[in-house]
């Protein structure tokens, strides 16, 4: 089923009316009516959509589009792939829900994330969002440790509860944060904390460890239950860490008797080319939680603990009421046997490949690209007014979204920094075709403010 999705490169992207078309503009109003709090991928486009394909989105008037948006991380296989649409169905019609009773499905699905990840996690619960998966996490660490504290990043990501918020600063969400959480910076090379440059700073997290452990032996009570992190951050905007930065995390946390708690959920099912990124460091967290791409668009997550931190879980009335039925059993379980039979972790490494060889070559012809960077199909372009100054240049971030959206391209945007997250089926043809669009737009917004 390798090449199910692919489709004439002519005929996308189609367009055939003004965008948003008047359709989707009455579909969005309607909708809008009623439903609040929408994201600035919306707000900036409100466009509605009606059906997708592979790496196409159809919008209501009949527009299609290119994805490189993957339902923000979300569909990496595609639209509507046959294997995992066919395994949901079977299962709707079969038996949607039996609370946490054992199936047959879910045992297949335990037995197939033991053999994927190794043997390494010794206990798996499943949930239906990610950050309650990451929820259960914290609950977890706090069950196995007796202590109460965390640690975690700038601009990580964990989800919109409130533990999950309180490991993060993100937005107005910022003041909801609990107390014993506790924020650190980690490596941003491009924007590196001690002024050193992204080639010196990619060589070298030292600074980074001294002080987070400066912070743990000044600021906490003593009680830090795990250091919660993204292996390589998502809504940060798609910043890889230098390669001695997580084994370095992980020693910390050995030396200081810490759990080592990695948030996947966005990282996971061949995204970054590994089904799990941790695999690019050879280091294996104590928690780990799965989401997003884990059931190719279905909600279902996990977490999943090490073999001494099993019987934790036990302690924590774990179960949930949607997680684990068997239509989300069904559904990540093809996901995975996908990913195996349709290679997608090297197709994902490949295209990784190819998106950073052209995005850097853009970067060489406009100056308002500041830095491109990523791993495997988790990639960001950060857009600044100055590469001396680095001034981010969020304004201009709003415009290239909205003009490469207008000419057929659905993406991420996050202020200056535009995230790409492509499907990992795409073909080398429409990759580059979705690059000279986001070039074009480019180019457009650097008219426009006089570059």
């Amino acid at each position: 089923m390798k090449n199910w999705a692919s489709v004439d490169p002519s005929s996308v992207p189609f367009i055939q009316t003004e965008l948003p078309g008047p359709k989707s503009k009455e579909v969005h109003e309607r909708c809008s009516t009623y439903m609040k709090g929408y994201s600035s991928q919306v707000r900036l486009f409100p466009v509605a959509f009606d059906s997708g394909f592979g790496y196409t989105l159809t919008d209501v008037d009949g527009n299609k589009y290119i994805d490189f948006s993957s339902g923000i991380y979300v569909t990496g296989l595609g639209h509507c792939h046959p294997k995992i649409s066919e395994a949901v169905a079977t299962y709707a019609k079969k038996l949607m829900n039996c609370h946490d009773f054992s199936t047959t499905v879910k045992m297949e699905l335990m037995e197939k994330l033991h053999e994927i990840t190794g043997g390494r996690f010794g206990g798996f619960q499943l949930y239906d969002s990610g950050t309650t998966a990451v929820e259960a996490g914290l609950r977890c660490a706090r069950a196995a440790t007796g202590k109460f504290e965390f640690y975690s990043f700038w601009r990580d990501f964990h989800g919109k509860t409130l533990g999950s918020v309180s490991c993060a600063v993100v937005g107005a969400d910022s003041h909801m944060r609990a107390p014993g959480f506790y924020l650190a910076p980690r490596p941003n090379p491009y924007r590196d904390a001690f002024g050193r440059s992204k080639e010196e700073a990619m060589k070298d997290s030292t600074p980074y460890i001294r002080m987070l452990e400066g912070m743990i032996d000044n600021e906490s009570t003593g009680n830090v239950a795990a250091i919660v992190f993204e292996p390589i951050q998502g809504w940060g905007g798609s910043v890889v860490p230098p390669d001695d930065y997580i084994p370095a995390l992980r020693d910390l946390c050995n030396r200081k008797g810490i759990l080592l708690f990695a948030d996947e959920v966005l990282n996971c099912m061949a995204r970054t080319g590994k089904f799990l990124a941790m695999d690019h460091w050879n280091t294996t967290a104590d928690i780990t939680t799965l989401g997003k791409g884990f059931g190719n668009g279905f909600p279902v997550t996990a977490m999943c603990v090490s073999k001494d931190l099993a019987p934790a879980i036990e302690k924590i009335s774990a179960s949930s009421s949607y997680g684990g039925n068997p239509m989300a059993c069904a559904a990540a379980l093809a996901s995975i046997e996908v990913i195996e039979e349709e290679k997608l972790n090297e197709r994902s490494t490949e295209l990784g490949e190819l998106f950073l060889k052209r995005m850097n070559e853009m970067m060489e012809r406009h100056p308002i690209i500041g830095d491109v960077r990523g791993k495997g199909c988790l990639l960001a372009i950060e857009l600044v007014k100055d590469r001396e100054t680095k001034e981010p240049f969020a304004e201009a971030g709003s415009m290239v979204y909205q003009k490469a959206f207008s000419k057929g391209l659905a993406w991420v945007p996050s202020g200056h920094i535009l995230r790409l997250s492509p499907p990992m089926i795409l073909d080398d043809e429409i990759a580059l075709k979705g690059l000279d669009i986001i070039e074009e737009a480019v180019a457009e917004t650097e008219k426009h403010f006089g570059y």
